[in-house]
């Protein structure tokens, strides 16, 4: 399965699966490199623009398919984190940022209050709105957010391949973390390589730890997630972890999945 990054030429926000039987809500923040033509690419080189910075590798076609696997609804973004990160609140600095790791970003530098509330209103609030409207419609919602990460960060090579995050809320997690150390010889760590020091979890806190709903961050190592055959098996692999997870958390008398 190849990415989609076309649907988001007319769309803000990628919705799939809205009829979903599944309790699960799939999140996909980082689905898209889409720069909307009056930014000018932000003043990026072509080959910064589909670059790790602009968006998660492989993020969308794994949320993707896992939101099929468990008959999930999914909510994705349809613009790039650099235009603005889904996964940030409005007053963060980095909701806009102006530097990506080694990459500047000369279209966002001395952004004025009027220009972030204008891509705040045109950019977050739908993909929050949409977000809202997914989890109000299921029952006993269970929050699931997926992204990729690059091997390499800042010239150190990165050894977790799975990172299972979580807040403040780790009944999933510890769940997931149990099955992972079970069933895989992948490396897969705890709030790795980022955790909620980071600014990471906006996502989780605002549409799952409010309403006490079970949650979990997924970050995939994007040089595992390449081909379509590797996106699928992750997916699948992601999609039981997932599943057995919620019958764990459900058997301790907690929560429905």
């Amino acid at each position: 399965m190849s990415q989609p990054t076309e649907v988001y030429l007319d769309s803000l926000v990628l919705s799939e699966n809205a009829d979903g039987a599944s309790s699960v809500v799939v999140v996909c923040e980082h689905a898209s490199h889409y720069i909307p033509a009056p930014f000018d690419n932000l003043g990026l080189a072509q080959e910064e623009l589909k670059s790790h910075a602009a968006w998660d590798p492989g993020a969308l076609a794994v949320a993707s398919r896992l939101a099929k696997k468990l008959d999930a609804p999914l909510i994705a973004s349809g613009v790039s984190r650099l235009v603005y990160d889904c996964n940030r609140p409005p007053t963060a600095q980095d909701a806009m940022p102006t530097r990506s790791e080694v990459i500047d970003v000369p279209g966002n530098r001395d952004l004025s209050q009027a220009d972030r509330d204008a891509r705040t209103k045109a950019y977050y609030r739908p993909f929050q709105t949409a977000l809202k409207q997914a989890v109000k419609a299921v029952a006993d919602p269970v929050i699931v957010t997926v992204h990729s990460f690059t091997p390499i960060y800042h010239g150190v090579a990165r050894a977790v391949e799975i990172g299972i995050l979580h807040d403040s809320d780790a009944r999933l997690a510890d769940a997931m973390l149990e099955i992972a150390q079970a069933h895989t010889d992948a490396n897969v760590q705890r709030n790795a390589p980022y955790g909620p020091d980071h600014g990471v979890t906006h996502t989780l806190k605002e549409h799952a730890i409010k309403g006490g709903h079970l949650n979990v961050m997924l970050e995939v190592r994007n040089d595992l997630i390449v081909t379509s055959d590797e996106q699928a098996a992750m997916a699948d692999m992601l999609a039981g972890w997932v599943a057995d997870a919620c019958t764990r958390v459900q058997a301790k008398g907690v929560v429905e999945c």
